[in-house]
């Protein structure tokens, strides 16, 4: 479906009018930059508005079953739009985007990618993850830990700090990694290499640090498209699959090229 959505578009083929009826889109928090360009660009071109909310996919797709009125649901894993596909709520569920895990430091933390498990390991060291289940993220960073020998000791010491129900918020206008490393909450903190770019944009003496190849933890994100969503939704769906829509994620540092090659 992929590949023929994504030729179609580029060769012109779907060109549909402009629609009246506004949509909504929910996505994950770590796509809040890049789709918001994307939303923007595609309402311009279309005339279609688009409403938009973005946080932890685990919570948005409880959002989704409590009833809330959503067109669009771009997630950072594959399962939570599967679990709606399979509740008979929308689909396909189409791959659009890939991530991959780093881990952001404080400046006075002495580490590498050498040193990554010793460090998260060392009793003196506050490791901080996002919350497992509510958010992808949190998920990831216990699959990293299950490919250590350590998996048991990594996650009784994990902090939990973003991506909960009752985490605690960052301050308004403020990078969620960057406020909880600046403000001491942790010393290292495991998220998508994406969130740790912005982190440090905002910080820039926060540490970015690649994971190791035996560690690495690679986070495919799923997009689907809602059941009784008006023809708009599919159009800007479509255009998040299109090259236009990809050269953004990309941007962004998504590995989104590689998905439109197909590998």
């Amino acid at each position: 479906m992929f590949r023929y959505l994504t030729l179609a578009v580029t060769l012109g083929l779907i060109t549909p009018p402009v629609f009246a009826e506004d949509i909504s889109l929910y996505g994950a928090g770590s796509l809040k930059a890049a789709l918001s360009d994307v939303v923007e660009t595609y309402s311009e071109v279309y005339g279609t508005p688009v409403a938009t909310r973005f946080g932890p996919s685990g919570l948005m797709r409880e959002r989704i079953e409590a009833g809330d009125a959503v067109h669009v649901f771009a997630s950072a894993n594959m399962r939570h739009p599967r679990t709606l596909e399979a509740a008979g709520r929308g689909g396909p569920v189409v791959l659009f985007a890939r991530n991959q895990l780093c881990a952001l430091a404080r400046p006075e933390v002495s580490i590498t990618t050498d040193t990554l498990l010793e460090v998260m390991l060392d009793d003196d060291t506050r490791l901080g993850t996002s919350t497992p289940k509510a958010d992808p993220s949190g998920d990831y960073a216990f699959e990293l830990f299950d490919k250590t020998d350590h998996a048991d000791v990594l996650k009784a010491k994990a902090l939990q700090l973003t991506g909960g129900p009752d985490s605690a918020k960052a301050p308004e206008g403020r990078n969620s990694y960057a406020w909880v490393l600046d403000s001491d909450q942790a010393d290292v903190f495991l998220t998508y290499c994406t969130n740790a770019v912005l982190a440090r944009k905002e910080v820039p003496e926060l540490q970015i640090v690649t994971v190791p190849e035996a560690l690495s933890v690679g986070a495919d994100y799923g997009l689907i498209v809602l059941d009784d969503a008006p023809e708009a939704a599919w159009t800007l769906a479509m255009y998040i699959l299109s090259p236009a829509g990809q050269s953004v994620l990309a941007d962004y540092g998504f590995d989104a090229a590689a998905v439109m090659k197909g590998d």
